[in-house]
This record gives C-alpha cells, structure tokens and sequence, in this order.
C-alpha cells in the first residue's frame, strides 16, 4: 500500500479519528485484570471555544493516556465539561445585551434553561474541537458539572459537611464586585499596582496616611502601634475630630498589627471596608458602621455625598478637606496593590454581607499532611513550597455568589424560622410542616463543585465499578495557576469525602507565552488559535510544537515558526515512510518477504544474522538507545525530552543517516553485473531493518503524533497487523529481550 506523494493533514486526521472512535478502544473496562491508569480532564468551559492553554493540557494528558494504553495497563480518559458559573454567566448576559435584554427580563428559572441550552450547544463544539486535537478519552463516560448525578453529589457534600460544622451560614467582610454582583472568594481576585494620590489628613491632634477617605464616614476609631513611642500619650482616649459632616469623638486604640513605619504610624480603622480593620474590630469590639453600598455607591450615612461613586465622592471629599485646611499633604505617587475582580477587573469593595462559608483550616491539615508524607507528588517537585505556604495560611472560603447560573444552594427556610439544608427541595418543615418553603437565592462557587470533580465522575456517592476501579485517579495534570483555584480544594474535599487521596501525582505546566515571552492576550494581537493552526499546520504539527522545548511547570513557548519547524519534522516522517514502502528493487523482488513475520518484529531474525552491515548494526544500535531513553523520559513525567529524542533519531539517524546508507545497499545492478544470492539476501535484510525501524520509530512518536504515525502504520506490510497502532505493544530494546 503506497502512501501519496504529500502529506495532507485534513485528508487523514478526520478519517482517522473515526477509525479511533470505532475501535472501541478508548473505551475503559472496570472489570479489566490489568492494572489501571487513570486521568480525569480538567473541563474546559462550556462557554465557549478552546484556547492554546487547552491545547496544551490535552497534548500532555494525550501523552500520557497513549502511552499507557501501548504499555498495556488499563487505561482511562474521562472528559468533561465545567458550567462555570460566574464566567458562563457573565458570556451569557453579553448575548442578551445585544438583543437589548437583561437577565431581570427573563426570570431566573427563563435564564437558567437558556444559558443551560446555550452550554450544552458549547459543550458539544468543545468535544468536537477535543477530537481534533487527537483527544483520545473515553466519551461514553464525558460528564458535565451540572449533570444530575453530579448535582446530587455536590449538594449531598454540602449537607454532610453543614452537619460536620465545616460549613456556615455568617457576616463577615468579603470581596465584592459591584458590576458582577456578587461576593468572590480571595482566589477571584486579582491585583493591579496603581500609582494613586496618598493623602496625610487631620484627625484632630494626629494625621493619618489614607488613599480611601471617602470612606472616613466609616471610621469607628483611630489606631497606633502600642510600642509607637510617639502616641502613647493618646492610647485609650478620645480625641476630637473634624469632618466635612461636621465635629466627632474617635478613641485612639493600639493594635500590634499596626505597622509604625507606614505613613504617620496612625492609621483610621473602617471595619466594613477593610478585611484587617474588621479583624482590629473584632478584638476591640468596635461599632461597624456600613457607607458603600453593593451597588458601589455611597449610601445615606456620607450626608451630602449619598449616591455618589466612590471615585466621585473621592474627588468631592479631598476638594472640601482641602478648603478646610485639613489635608496636611498629598504623595500623588503612592504605588500600592489594588484588588480588582479576576472577571472584569472592577475594583473590588471589600464589605460585610451574611454568605456561606467552609472552614477551610479543618480540611487543609489532612491536605497537607498527603503532600508532606508523599502520598501525594507534584511534579515540578517545587510546587510544594507554594502549596504549603497558601494551605498553612489558608482562611475560610466564601463559596456563596449572588449570580443564578450554577447549583443553587440546598437550603430552605420556612416562614416559623426554621432552616433545611437538604439534597432535594423538603415537601414541608420538619418543624411546623408548612409547605411553604423558600430557598436561598445564591449558588455555589463554581470551584465547590469542580472540587469533587475525581470522585462525583465515577458516581460517588455510591460505590460504583469505575468508582472502585480508578479511584484514586493516577495523575492529575493542570496549569500551575490553578493550583490553589482547583488542585488543593480536590485534595481537601476528595479526603474529606472519600478518605482518599484524589490522585496519585499532579503534574503542573507553565502558562503559554509567545516567542518574546510575553503573555498571549488579544490586546497584544499575539494569540494563537489551535483550531486555525490545525486547519493550516495539522494537529501532529501543533502537539510536538508544544510539547517540543517545554519542561515540567515552566512556560509554554510557542509560535507560528515552531510550528512550522513541526510541520517540516511530519514531511520528514512522511517522505521517509514512502521510500520504506515504495523501494522494491524490481531484480529482487521474488525474495522479497510480503510481510515483515511476528518472529522478525521481535527481533529474533536480525539477532541470528551474521550478516548485518556496519550501517546495519549502527541503526539498531542507536534505535535500541532511544527506546530506552525515550521510556524512561516518559516513565519519568520529561515528556519534552522524549518528544525531542524520538524527533532526533528519526531525523538524524534514521533519514540522514541510514536511509541515505540503505540505498547504496538497495543499489539495482545493470545486466552486465547481475546480484549475487549474498546481494539479494542483503537488500532484503536492509528493507527488513529499514521497515523494522519505521514501525518501532512510530511506536516511540504516536503519543506526540497521533494521526500522521497512524495513517502510515495502516499502510505497513505487517503479519498479525493489530487494528490500530494504538494498541500495538510499546517497543523494548532488543538488548533487553
């Protein structure tokens, strides 16, 4: 079978994928004697299209999955899909803007089934753009984070651990986003230096640093260090203040908290906007006085300045402190780190609001102690570090929002006062046996649920096949980004819940970067799309490109020449195979085998043969080399030095090398100087070894390049040919046999 004379990725990697899909043999089977290996996919959104980011978890996860399958273990892929929550949300109101409408006009219950009909059409466009990638996962199992059993699993951890008094019902100072509406855990929030105007004001005898004296209408008392020698004469005592509402009394207290060398050493304390002036409040018992509302604005206490934004009431206020001569100075370049929403990026509000909440310190000591006695390995290795810094310090996690996309809190309330947490919606009070029952309004932070994603996957609560099968999952594999987002609040919740760790080993990769290391963004114009990149380049060109270069948790370099460099390797492999599988030299084609015998592809044949040339010898040599080097790379998480391995010898010493070697030895001789039997023996000895050595090179490159190693092995001459190369056995050196 002759391949054709280019190579066109869009001619085959279709076709190819249905053969895949076909077989069968994605497909996982719990009852299997092997031994398991298994990954559960980190869902993309189901919002909208896959980024490079996806194209890189699916490269590697791929990786992984192919070559355990050719090593023989059991293996499985789970796919998946993420609801989202805020950000399917907030994707979702921008479509409705657009037809001038907002989710207030349709109704809650109207908006959840549109935006659920709007992802379920994403979430099939995300597998389909999976497929193209080469995903081989197992898709009879693919899930969705708001399936029915998934849901019933999340609310039934929710209600299990309401009743372990891990979660509660309290007010406490959260991060609030007033154009998103809705509280956002400390993981939401991203920072931004900004140079603002720090302004040192008056409060009666002492001055103050601030950059927020919108909020003074706030303070409830002023503060010093208690060893700040400079004040100890105001501690405990009231001071008179001026304002632009006019005179009040403030009590000057001391707190160890308070940094002496910030500004004057004073500072005011806000405790309904400020996380570290609510934790003041709370040791000294402090009155905690609200001024900006959630919808941003300030509210009625600010007098003259209700209704007014913050950045406007700013303004206003500085202008009127400074005609009444109470601004002692201004340091127009005071840099600081502002708190903005990871979604829009609107400057967050830290202000009180009663939310739900898990006691995070509780489930973070078994966490820790899995990583610290090994139970749990990162690789990169020094990703431990920065876990144990953010579990040790870790405070308890808002998981309520005030969006309607998402799981719906399982608590009612009934009119007598009484409170229902339950799995499904209670048919009356437990306690006066009303009927009428009211739910609260929030739902669950998108990062509870895709928490229990390894184990609510495999059916969990009950103890199904898959369940008992490949749980513990072998490997979890994401960006380093999200490791505290997601990675540690599966280890907490899989312990807790399944007193298992979740997964083996966690592999972290880097962020994707352009050639100069900048990070893609639109703005900068230097995004790659994978599905374009594959419509020009294939999906073989863009996997190597990837992985090629990339070690374990650093950055993702890539660009559209590295994917070109790719795409010249698969003419390479492709070109290479024609001349394998087109070189038939006419006088010796009588003794030239049909097929390469099941004896021969282990190695037997060119062991008993004395007759190797020196070429000969110096190929297998070098191809008994690389197929120790490139399992142990594998074996060893080092996927970029097993991609570049297998990319040298094929390139170097199997094409430059031994294919240029290999046609003087296939040389057709003219009538006058006829083959000796030795000659004729020899040339097919050198198509053997030629053909022995593509079948084993494409072995060692069909994790990396699925579809291109694939076409061509479906056109290999071979005995006892399995279906698919997938599932043809991983190569072991002959020296080892």
């Amino acid at each position: 079978m002759i391949l054709s004379k280019t190579y066109k990725p869009k001619n085959i990697e279709g076709k190819i994928y249905k053969l895949w899909e076909k077989s069968g043999f994605f497909k996982a089977n719990p009852r299997s004697k092997k031994k398991p290996f298994s990954i559960i996919m980190p869902p993309p959104n189901a919002n909208g299209a896959l980024h490079i980011g996806h194209a890189v978890f699916v490269t590697l996860e791929d990786i992984m999955i192919r070559y355990q399958r050719m090593k023989g273990r059991e293996v499985l892929w789970l796919p998946g899909t993420d609801h989202a929550g805020i950000m399917t949300q907030v994707v979702y109101e921008k479509k409705l803007a657009k037809q001038g409408k907002t989710r207030f006009d349709l109704g809650r219950e109207e908006f959840y089934k549109q935006t659920y009909k709007f992802s379920m059409k994403n979430k099939k466009k995300v597998e389909n753009q999976l497929r193209r990638l080469g995903a081989s996962c197992d898709w009879s199992r693919s899930k969705f984070t708001l399936d029915p059993k998934i849901s019933e699993a999340v609310f039934y951890t929710f209600k299990k651990m309401y009743e372990d008094g891990l979660i509660f019902q309290g007010k406490r100072i959260i991060n609030w986003c007033p154009r998103c509406q809705t509280a956002l855990s400390d993981l939401e929030v991203d920072y931004q230096e900004r140079k603002d105007s720090l302004f040192y004001i008056k409060y009666g005898p002492l001055t103050l640093a601030t950059v927020r004296p919108e909020t003074k209408f706030g303070d409830t008392a002023i503060a010093v260090h208690p060893d700040d020698k400079r004040y100890k004469k105001y501690i405990n005592k009231e001071i008179k203040v001026k304002t632009v509402l006019g005179e009040v009394k403030m009590k000057v207290i001391s707190d160890k908290s308070i940094d002496p060398k910030f500004g004057t050493g004073v500072v005011k304390i806000t405790p309904a906007h400020d996380p570290n002036d609510f934790e003041i409040s709370k040791r000294h018992k402090l009155e905690i006085r609200q001024v900006i509302g959630f919808d941003g604005k300030l509210n009625e206490k600010a007098g003259k300045y209700s209704g007014m934004k913050v950045l406007e009431a700013r303004e206003k206020i500085v202008k009127e402190l400074g005609e009444m001569g109470l601004i002692e100075k201004t340091d127009s370049n005071y840099k600081h780190n502002v708190a903005v929403c990871g979604r829009c990026k609107t400057t967050i509000e830290p202000l009180i609001s009663e939310q739900w909440f898990i006691k995070a310190k509780k489930l973070a000591a078994p966490a820790i102690k899995a990583v610290r006695n090994k139970k749990i390995e990162f690789i990169p290795k020094y990703f431990k570090k920065n876990y144990y810094h953010w579990m040790e310090n870790i405070r308890d996690w808002c998981i309520s929002r005030q969006i309607w996309w998402g799981h719906r809190i399982p608590v009612w309330y009934c009119q007598c006062g009484e409170k229902i947490v339950a799995i499904e919606k209670p048919k009356f009070c437990p306690k006066c046996k009303s009927p009428k029952l009211r739910q609260d309004t929030d739902t669950l932070d998108t990062w509870f649920s895709s928490g229990q994603w390894p184990f609510t996957v495999f059916g969990w609560p009950k103890k199904t096949e898959d369940f008992k099968y490949f749980y513990p999952t072998t490997i979890l594999e994401t960006g380093w980004d999200i490791l505290f987002f997601w990675v540690a609040r599966m280890i907490m919740l899989g312990i807790y819940s399944t007193q298992k760790i979740p997964f083996r080993y966690v592999y972290l990769h880097g962020l994707v970067r352009d050639k100069e290391h900048q990070k893609m963004s639109k703005s900068k114009g230097n995004v790659i799309d994978p599905l374009g990149v594959i419509d020009l380049y294939g999906a073989d060109a863009l996997r190597m490109a990837l992985v090629f270069g990339t070690s374990p948790g650093r950055d993702v370099i890539i660009s559209e020449d590295k994917i070109v460099s790719q795409r010249k390797f698969t003419n390479k492999i492709w070109n290479a195979s024609r001349f394998v599988l087109t070189n038939k030299p006419s006088q010796i084609n009588a003794d030239l085998p049909a097929q390469i015998s099941k004896k021969f592809v282990a190695g037997k044949l060119i062991n008993a043969d004395k007759n190797l040339t020196k070429a000969d010898k110096k190929i297998l040599k070098a191809l008994d080399k690389t197929v120790k080097l490139v399992t142990k790379n594998l074996d060893d998480f080092q996927f970029h030095e097993a991609a570049q391995n297998s990319y040298h010898f094929f390139w170097h010493e199997f094409c430059d090398y031994y294919i240029e070697e290999s046609k003087k030895q296939l040389q057709v001789p003219d009538i006058k100087h006829p083959r000796s039997k030795a000659s004729l023996l020899r040339g097919r000895q050198t198509l053997n070894i030629l053909l022995y050595v593509l079948l084993t090179s494409l072995k060692l490159l069909h994790p990396f390049m699925p579809f291109i190693t694939e076409e061509i092995y479906q056109k290999l001459p071979l005995e006892n040919k399995r279906k698919c190369l997938m599932v043809e056995p991983w190569p072991s050196a002959r020296s080892a046999r």
